[in-house]
Formats: C-alpha cells, sequence, structure tokens
C-alpha cells in the first residue's frame, strides 16, 4: 500500500522510489528507492538519513513511498 509521503513524521522509516537526478544512460534505470528514516519534510520534498548519509528527495522527483517496519534484528557472527 502506497502512503502520502506528506503524512510521513521525522523518525518513521521509509522507502521512496523516486526518479533519478543523476540522468542516467541507455539501458540504466530512470527510476530508484531511497531507504531510511525521514529527517524532514515540506512542501519542497523530504529528506531521508539512510546508511550512506541523507538524501533530499524533492517532491517532484516522488514516484511512491510507503512506509515499512524497523530493519531485522543483526545476528552476531
Amino acid at each position: 500500500m502506497t502512503a502520502d509521503w506528506r503524512t510521513f513524521a521525522p523518525g518513521e522509516r521509509v522507502v521512496v522510489r523516486r526518479r533519478r537526478d543523476d540522468h542516467p544512460g541507455a539501458g540504466e534505470p530512470p527510476l530508484t528507492d531511497v531507504l531510511g528514516e525521514v529527517v524532514r519534510r515540506d512542501d519542497d520534498g523530504l529528506t531521508v538519513a539512510t546508511r550512506h548519509g541523507d538524501v533530499h528527495v524533492p517532491a517532484a522527483d516522488v514516484v511512491l513511498a510507503k512506509r515499512v517496519p524497523p530493519p531485522p534484528t543483526r545476528r552476531p557472527r
């Protein structure tokens, strides 16, 4: 089920499918997913804290978005 990203609150874990802003070449997918916790949300878009840092997703680039459960607990090695 897709949620309206404008209802996301900071701290919620989400996945956002967005249009790529790096102008993919031929044969590359035009969309990518951003997974993490919402840092900020406003009319311009949202910022998601991912494993690799914060990613700002402009409102115009959001294709789909939904809340997701917490990550699984890591097992000890």
